[in-house]
């Protein structure tokens, strides 16, 4: 039987937020955001200020943390999301 995945996302990465293409509107970005562009809800710290609210994007919000995708540090899961974006 499958099991919740324990892996959550690592504060301060922030590669989600700068590495894949967002096409829908993000506050501040109402035509979402090119892949490498930071999104300008990414605070100094690498959070995301929209976090918990109903202002985050959807593909943000589903965007769920996994070891394959996240790796063991930021420029793993940098390196792998914009694989995965130009992939795709």
């Amino acid at each position: 039987m499958p099991t919740a995945s324990t892996f959550s996302c690592r504060l301060g990465c922030g590669a989600c937020c700068i590495a894949p293409s967002i096409s829908s509107p993000i506050p501040g970005m109402p035509y979402g955001k090119p892949a490498g562009t930071r999104c300008v809800q990414l605070d100094d710290n690498n959070l995301c200020q929209l976090f918990g609210t109903p202002d985050r994007p959807g593909v943000c919000a589903a965007f769920d943390p996994d070891p394959d995708v996240c790796g063991d540090h930021y420029q793993q899961a940098f390196d792998n999301l914009i694989y995965l974006e130009a992939a795709t």
